[in-house]
């Protein structure tokens, strides 16, 4: 665990959602709320400024936040964010606390590593579909690691990486696979694109249909009479029974 963020916060008395909006309004705050660890609610008020900022970083999503609530200082980590659907504004913030010797759950981010030089993107052609972007962890703050790498250079066409497939920091375990092995999700896999060798082999037999048809056809040309040759073939008796 890299070190962490810290967060001035102050203990807000006003509530309801009037008070929220007048609060974002005029002091470009944004309200948040602290709660776990056997203590009661707390709710806060952050500097927009410096929560947009920390949020820059997806670090900041899986690490142990310091926050700094009238000068007293209580471990957390986010649960929730919610931001504006329209603008680039956060409009409040879920915290819960931690202790330092207890585990918790934490999302953390994957970072894969070696894409453009993956054997089944370079060699075989395909792509990569990452099906996970993250994955939650449980291990003690101290173990909280800010990324899991995932390595896809050797994961040849038509492959996958599980969850089991990748080594995790040590004192740090996948939740998903806690729950046994029916949940060894798929991370990424190596596909053929779409339409890659299945739409050759359609032309192809579409080629193949088509030139089969226009051999039919001029097959049955040959041998069907046309009217040209009818009015010929009728024009010649005629001329022959008036001589």
């Amino acid at each position: 665990m890299s070190e962490g963020y810290e967060l001035e916060c102050f203990v807000r008395t006003d509530l309801g959602k009037g008070a929220s909006r007048r609060l974002r309004r005029m002091n470009s705050d944004i309200p948040a709320v602290l709660y776990g660890g056997n203590k009661d609610p707390v709710s806060l008020t952050i500097a927009h400024k410096d929560i947009a900022k920390a949020t820059e970083s997806e670090a900041f999503f899986a690490q142990v936040i310091t926050l700094n609530i009238n000068n007293k200082k209580e471990p957390a980590v986010i649960k929730a964010l919610q931001r504006h659907p329209a603008k680039p504004f956060i409009l409040h913030a879920d915290f819960q606390r931690v202790s330092m010797d207890k585990e918790i759950l934490v999302r953390v981010p994957i970072h894969f590593l070696n894409e453009d030089t993956c054997d089944g993107v370079k060699v075989g052609g395909g792509n990569i579909i990452k099906s996970l972007n993250e994955i939650e962890v449980s291990c003690l703050p101290k173990d909280l690691p800010e990324y899991i790498d995932v390595d896809m250079l050797e994961i040849e066409l038509g492959g996958s990486v599980h969850l089991s497939d990748i080594i995790l920091p040590e004192g740090v375990v996948s939740v998903a696979l806690s729950h046994g092995e029916e949940s060894d999700l798929t991370v990424a896999s190596v596909q053929m694109p779409r339409g890659g060798a299945e739409e050759e082999e359609e032309e192809a037999l579409a080629e193949g249909e088509g030139e089969g048809e226009g051999e039919g056809e001029e097959a049955e040309t040959g041998e069907a009479p046309t009217d040209e040759s009818e009015e010929a073939s009728s024009d010649d008796s005629g001329g022959k029974s008036d001589e």
